[in-house]
């Protein structure tokens, strides 16, 4: 999925976790086909995963971030009112594989498709309740650290450029780039609250209907209360995301800059994951066909 992937299979992963972690040497280890995109993940018996992240970086940096990580888990999870995983301990780089490496609980529960519950109030209103969740916890002062989405929208526009050229022929690139100009001048008004920060269908389980739990919880941060917002579109049809609209509360603006912001997303999966992850890439062009069907700006 990405130039500077790196490899990992089954062989390499059982190794490095027998070998770091004798007391789990008994369980069985097998992958676990996911759609996520920055790590391969394994099973570890019942109740634990190992996830690898899959993008180069230095051993020190990969640490930092599983330890920041570990910390915001906790956070997350004592706030959401649905299953969340915790990290139980961290890996060591080994001879076939370079960088540090996490194993955290495993979450039951079935990954949300951006049409499986798309029209389902019930569905929506967990999600609601679920973003209210969030928005109570504290941020202590903590804002948004200025990578990546939930900031300002203008930084995404040399992106989204790139997007566009790129997405040519996959989904209506003229409408997108308008309605972009328009969304790109809302402006930022409302004090940053928590966020997951990337609320998207392979970061959601669901069973019977419902919202059952919340994955990749790890960039629980700071930003725009509008970025979780982005749900709305990547997952829901009109009338359960007028549903969603009315639980929260949200103001024009702030629903608007959702919008905003699950285009920036959407925008990027079409054509990056187009080969390499064809369901990613198919949440791409769905999401963008339900804010071009519903432009608000």
């Amino acid at each position: 999925m990405h130039a500077d992937q790196l490899p990992i299979d089954l062989g390499v992963a059982r190794s490095l976790i027998r070998d770091q972690f004798p007391e789990w040497q008994d369980r069985s280890v097998v992958e676990a086909v996911t759609d996520g995109t920055m790590n391969a993940i394994f099973r570890i018996g019942d109740d634990l995963a190992a996830r690898f992240p899959i993008t180069v970086s230095s051993a020190a940096k990969t640490r930092a971030t599983l330890l920041h990580e570990a910390d915001a888990m906790r956070e997350f999870a004592h706030a959401s009112p649905v299953a969340a995983p915790l990290q139980v301990a961290v890996g060591e780089p080994g001879a076939r594989y370079p960088l540090p490496w996490s194993v955290q609980t495993w979450i039951a529960g079935e990954v949300a498709t951006a049409t499986g519950l798309a029209d389902s109030i019930p569905f929506a209103r967990d999600l609601a309740r679920l973003i209210r969740s969030l928005r109570t916890v504290d941020t202590r002062g903590r804002t948004f650290s200025g990578d990546g989405r939930g900031g300002e929208l203008h930084d995404s526009d040399e992106w989204m450029a790139l997007c566009f050229r790129e997405s040519v022929g996959i989904v209506d690139v003229e409408r997108a780039r308008e309605l972009w100009s328009r969304l790109v001048e809302l402006p930022r008004v409302a004090p940053d609250v928590m966020s997951h920060t990337d609320l998207t269908a392979a970061n959601l389980l669901v069973a019977d209907g419902r919202l059952a739990g919340v994955l990749d919880t790890g960039g629980f941060a700071a930003a725009d209360p509008s970025l979780d917002l982005v749900v709305a579109w990547h997952l829901l049809d009109h009338k359960a995301r007028d549903a969603l609209h009315a639980d929260l509360g949200s103001d024009d603006l702030e629903w608007a800059r959702g919008q905003a912001w699950a285009l920036q997303q959407a925008m990027g999966l079409v054509w990056y994951y187009q080969q390499s992850n064809p369901t990613m890439a198919a949440l791409g062009r769905n999401t963008v066909a339900r804010i071009l069907a519903d432009p608000l700006a």
